[in-house]
């Protein structure tokens, strides 16, 4: 399982990215699951980076998902438009 940090904005979105895909290319499951439940404080960077982190995925010929979603990141995406590309997780 791939986890955010407590914190993610543009000021550490790069640093995040690079971390979370770093460990991305370590897992062997087909199905990847991204925690967000550390994430507290945010902006619209955190979206980037899972939407980043998704395609990396499938691109590997992975599925993604993420668990717990901070409600307010949810609707974030929901307003962009690309909440149905960040399923929650089972």
């Amino acid at each position: 399982m791939l986890a955010l940090p407590a914190q993610l904005t543009l000021r550490q979105a790069r640093a995040a990215l690079e971390v979370l895909l770093q460990a991305l290319r370590g897992q062997t499951q087909a199905h990847l699951v991204c925690d967000a439940s550390a994430l507290q404080v945010f902006d619209s960077s955190a979206l980037a980076v899972l939407l980043e982190c998704r395609r990396h995925a499938l691109a590997a010929g992975k599925t993604f998902a993420v668990h717990a979603l901070p409600p307010a990141l949810a609707g974030m995406a929901a307003l962009y438009g690309v909440a149905e590309l960040l399923p929650a997780a089972a």
